[in-house]
């Protein structure tokens, strides 16, 4: 895959990757349906050592069902959701789908926390699901 381009609506905040996604998925926590405003997060893991970001972003902390710490990066001045940052998972960035230059490169492999999810929630039959985060 060629490189990995995204950013916020307003053009402050930009990045690009140089690796593949090491994994994709849907996230339905109550957390990330705050953090994004609807159902579900839709997240690529990335190496943190092949990403980099242009602009400033502005981040909220939060503690995860695992008890670690969970930083979610948004452009301070559209709110535009970015990425997320995970303690327990500390050489990985989470980019949201909804950054993406090109959304069609968000491929998600899984679906978790489907128990929080609202009954109007686009969940899909074809990928795995799981009631939280598996093991």
């Amino acid at each position: 895959m060629a490189s990995i381009t995204g950013g916020c609506a307003c053009g402050a905040v930009r990045y690009e990757c140089s690796a593949d996604p090491i994994m994709a998925g849907n996230c339905y926590c109550r957390d990330c349906q705050h953090s994004t405003g609807t159902a579900m997060a839709s997240v690529m893991l990335v190496p943190k050592a092949a990403l980099r970001i242009t602009g400033e972003l502005k981040h909220h902390e939060v503690t995860g069902d695992s008890g670690g710490k969970v930083s979610r990066a948004f452009c301070p001045s559209c709110g535009s959701p970015i990425l997320s940052l995970v303690s327990t998972m500390d050489s990985m960035v989470a980019l949201k789908a909804g950054s993406l230059d090109d959304p069609s490169v968000f491929k998600p492999m899984f679906q978790v926390y489907l128990k929080s999810a609202p009954p109007w929630a686009p969940v899909r039959d074809d990928l795995p699901k799981f009631d939280k985060q598996p093991g």
